[in-house]
């Protein structure tokens, strides 16, 4: 029988919501209950939803209804669903328990009450932009880190830091969150109305957690964000990112740093060159283009058009000609034509990017968007999305098979017994771009690798190893919730 204070977690969606979760569950844990890896071991299960597009909504739904068949454990939703729909969610749901984000700093307290049986209210959704105050909500820490993490280090939450924060996975990379919110209104988002507005971190909250995770074996930091390139405009410092790289990627123990959700209207050409010239910093551009066509980006109230962005593209590639590049797109926006899909097929050709997502559009509830005439068939959104899906898939291949005889740094985050380690380049980012697979013996999880690459398949690398550029330290004693990568290898220390 699982213990009455026993609880185990369930993420869907983005990175920040794997933040989020490691959060939640640094507070349930400083609270009193117990974190437990299998949902049915748990008195409690909190399901963190995913809440952007209908797809990830039924996700988010189908994993509720999988945890309530489980057992007794009570089923608790929590993240952007949940706080975007409330009260409505939890009429339509009533195998789970609504929460919203303001129930976070008493989560132990309410998860107390659900288990015990004690009824709860849940909160009737409002736009979250018009909550938070205008000054920086993360104010300079009390306590301001002056060097390496205190004897604090290694346990299960972060110093420095004004929320706890335990680690669910062993993984070698890890988020780190640089801000929430989003100042932003582009007409087929919802996410500032129950995401907030856009607030930074102070850079010594974001230090001292990275100071924290490198301590817990963490290599690689992927910065996350709403939109990255507004970091530090709330705190009145436009360049406030490009100081801080320097500054993550000095922390002991860190190999690599990786910034991600990167806004091309907002990607100043002197951030472009730290992110390209830092060592430590990977070369990689997460630019969200979303389309190519003027007209369908004007009506999505976004900036650009093919040439420029192939001429940001084009300034990238002059800072570093290996730098990476990914971005998703949205097929099927309201008035889009064939016109459009031609401009948009026209600048995929031309962008030699290593990664795109192809998403079909739907309406969503609040959204400008979904008031815009002009709606597009949904049979003919299938088969545009098909098109460009087959096209990119073809397309980002033959960016791989560019990378033929280059060399690549690839952080180690699996052994296989065959001998193969396996990784990602600078260019690859965790969860949403391909890997490189290492051939060569000695090497171990964590490792940073320099490698040659000698075939491909698809958008992953084969690769032979060259010599190890960083060595990963023995690790530490893993925690009770982290499990193994990968089974090390005989001789690979």
């Amino acid at each position: 029988m699982a213990s009455p204070r026993s609880v185990a977690l369930v993420t869907l969606g983005c990175a920040r919501n794997e933040v989020d979760s490691e959060e939640l569950a640094g507070r349930l844990a400083a609270d009193g209950w117990a974190v437990v890896n299998e949902p049915g071991d748990a008195a409690a299960i909190l399901v963190n939803t995913c809440g952007f597009i209908a797809a990830a909504k039924k996700d988010s739904i189908d994993a509720v209804l999988e945890a309530s068949v489980l057992g007794d454990a009570r089923v608790v939703a929590v993240g952007c669903l949940a706080e975007r729909y409330g009260a409505d969610l939890a009429r339509a749901l009533p195998e789970a328990t609504v929460l919203g984000f303001d129930d976070y700093p008493r989560i132990g307290e309410r998860l107390r009450d659900i288990v015990e049986g004690r009824p709860h209210t849940p909160h009737i959704p409002r736009d979250r932009r018009w909550l938070l105050p205008l000054a920086p909500a993360d104010p300079v820490p009390d306590r301001v880190p002056d060097g390496a993490p205190d004897a604090t280090a290694d346990a299960a939450t972060p110093p420095y830091t004004h929320v706890p924060r335990r680690r669910l996975t062993s993984a070698v990379a890890a988020p780190l969150k640089l801000a929430s919110g989003c100042d932003r209104r582009c007409a087929f988002c919802a996410i500032p109305s129950f995401r907030g507005s856009f607030v930074s971190r102070h850079p010594e909250r974001v230090l001292g957690e990275a100071r924290w995770l490198a301590a817990q074996g963490v290599r690689e930091l992927v910065l996350v964000s709403e939109n990255s390139t507004s970091y530090g405009k709330d705190l009145g410092d436009l360049r406030l990112l490009e100081r801080l790289l320097p500054e993550l990627v000095a922390v002991p123990g860190i190999a690599r740093v990786r910034v991600t959700y990167l806004q091309p209207a907002e990607l100043h050409p002197s951030l472009v060159d730290v992110i390209a010239g830092t060592g430590g910093v990977a070369p990689y551009f997460d630019l969200s283009f979303q389309h190519a066509s003027a007209p369908v980006l004007r009506r999505m109230r976004r900036f650009g058009d093919r040439h420029r962005f192939l001429e940001l593209l084009e300034r990238v590639r002059d800072a570093d000609p290996l730098a990476g590049a990914r971005s998703n797109v949205i097929v099927g926006f309201p008035g889009e034509i064939r016109g459009d899909v031609t401009e948009l097929v026209r600048f995929l050709e031309a962008a030699r990017l290593d990664a795109v997502g192809v998403f079909a559009y739907s309406d969503e509830d609040g959204t400008e968007a979904a008031t815009l005439p002009g709606k597009v068939r949904r049979d003919t959104v299938r088969r545009r999305v098909d098109r460009i899906g087959g096209l990119v898939e073809e397309l980002t291949a033959q960016r791989a098979e560019e990378r033929l005889g280059t060399t690549v740094d690839v952080l180690v985050e699996a052994l296989h017994p065959d001998g193969r380690a396996e990784g990602r380049a600078a260019h690859q980012a965790p969860e949403v771009d391909g890997t490189t697979s290492v051939h060569g013996g000695g090497v171990r999880v964590g490792d940073l690798v320099r490698a040659r690459v000698v075939a491909t398949e698809g958008v992953d690398l084969v690769a032979d190893a060259v010599e190890i550029l960083d060595r990963a330290a023995t690790p530490a004693a893993a925690s009770p919730l982290s499990s193994p990568l990968a089974v090390p290898l005989a001789g690979a220390g």
